[in-house]
């Protein structure tokens, strides 16, 4: 009994201490999970750790999406890079369960605080460099401050955060004066740093965060909430136009590029290829059009294999037989992924593997909302919903930072604590 007690402090400050490394260093975060890992592996009692997962259907779907993916490479040509994406889905099968019988609902305000910690840190970080009071450094540059990781994940972890305050601000009803000041500020500061950084994925998941916020609020009264929503969203959008020079160009230059995307289809069928190149590159080769042709493309790849997918590493090689047919964008870049993870998993795995996919939200949704508790309800609600949105943008589920901080918050938002 002793033991087992120890064991159990040992594994929550070690996730106290995942929760606070996750977002400031992959190599802190790493070195955590490994420990966790061997602990769990060599500290026995198997068979309660077995019955736990198996009986959370959220476990099964994880582990049956990440177990397509190593069926998958039977019919990869590329194996070396179907490993490679094996590798990147360990999470569903390996970090989440086994979190997922260590977690306690009595440390989850630890996690959460060690978490927010972290984000607080990186925000200060963020506008140091914003206004030149120390020198980048890492990622960051004064233009863009983001200088633990990318600005693609770093604003949809910033979104996610301000959802976690402004929670605590409009439902926990026990903050005293000086902790509703501070959160309010924190909010504030997150809220300004999200518009100073380049992330639009973020910024949108941002706004879905609010959407769902405003939703969860006011209840069952729906027409508020739309007229909220309708008034308080916009004002924020246009507020950040007219304040942000960066959410002002980044909004600017993602509407150009659509609109030349399609003048640029239009203009090369006119032109030899010596000529258009110019024009390729002002035209087509935008980050906007660049996902545009992808999504495009990453269809035509699955409509080859719908049921199955063309396998599990297969997709860069196929893009890239796809995108030399085309005279309009063959000399575009190659892409290993398609910025997109709904075209990613049906590319790789068909329909089927979609259906896996989206059984992992579905069965989040599900226990959310049969959820007792307003926090878990609340949040494990809005955790897949914003995921759902950003993974239109990009593949969020395979880097590492954002898929750390999905699966972390996975592990304790939809676990039952009364069984034993």
């Amino acid at each position: 009994m002793y033991t087992n007690l120890n064991l159990d402090k040992t594994y929550q400050s070690l996730l106290i201490m995942l929760a606070f490394l996750m977002p400031l260093t992959v190599f802190g975060a790493n070195l955590i999970i490994v420990i966790i890992c061997v602990l769990w592996l060599i500290s026995g009692n198997y068979k309660s750790k077995f019955n736990q997962i198996i009986n959370n259907k959220l476990m099964i779907a994880s582990i049956v999406f990440f177990c397509l993916h190593v069926v998958g490479l039977l019919w990869t040509e590329d194996l070396s890079w179907g490993l490679h994406i094996v590798h990147k889905m360990w999470y569903f099968i390996g970090l989440l369960p086994i979190l997922y019988t260590i977690v306690r609902k009595n440390d989850m305000s630890k996690y959460i605080s060690a978490f927010l910690l972290a984000i607080l840190i990186t925000e200060v970080c963020s506008y140091l460099v914003w206004f030149e009071i120390i020198e980048p450094f890492k990622n960051a540059t004064v233009v863009n401050p983001t200088p633990f990781m990318s600005h693609i994940s770093y604003n949809p972890i910033i979104a996610f955060a301000t959802y976690l305050v402004l929670h605590e601000i409009f439902f926990n009803k026990n903050l005293n004066k000086i902790q509703f000041s501070f959160y309010s500020f924190f909010a504030i500061t997150m809220t300004i740093n999200m518009f100073i950084t380049g992330g639009r994925a973020g910024q949108v998941m941002f706004f879905a965060a609010i959407a769902i916020l405003v939703f969860q609020f006011f209840n069952k009264e729906k027409i508020k909430s739309l007229l909220v929503i309708i008034i308080l969203i916009p004002g924020i959008f246009f507020t950040a136009y007219q304040t942000s020079d960066s959410f002002k160009v980044r909004i600017n230059s993602a509407i150009a590029d659509v609109v030349n995307y399609e003048l640029g289809l239009a203009e090369v069928k006119e032109r030899t290829p010596r000529d258009w190149v110019f024009d390729f590159e002002k035209y087509l080769n935008t980050p906007v059009g660049e996902r545009i042709t992808y999504s495009i493309y990453s269809w035509k790849i699955f409509k080859l294999n719908p049921i199955i997918g063309v396998g599990t590493g297969d997709f860069p090689y196929e893009y890239k037989k796809i995108n030399k047919m085309y005279p309009a964008t063959k000399y575009m870049p190659n892409t290993t992924h398609p910025h997109n993870m709904y075209n990613l998993v049906l590319t790789q795995l068909g329909i089927i593997g979609l259906i896996s996919f989206l059984s992992i939200f579905y069965y989040q949704i599900k226990i959310a909302s049969a959820s007792s508790g307003r926090f878990r309800s609340h949040v494990g609600l809005a955790l897949p919903l914003l995921f759902l949105v950003i993974m239109l943008a990009d593949s969020y589920l395979l880097g590492h930072y954002t898929t750390l901080m999905y699966i972390f918050f996975s592990s304790f938002l939809y676990k039952d604590f009364d069984k034993p």
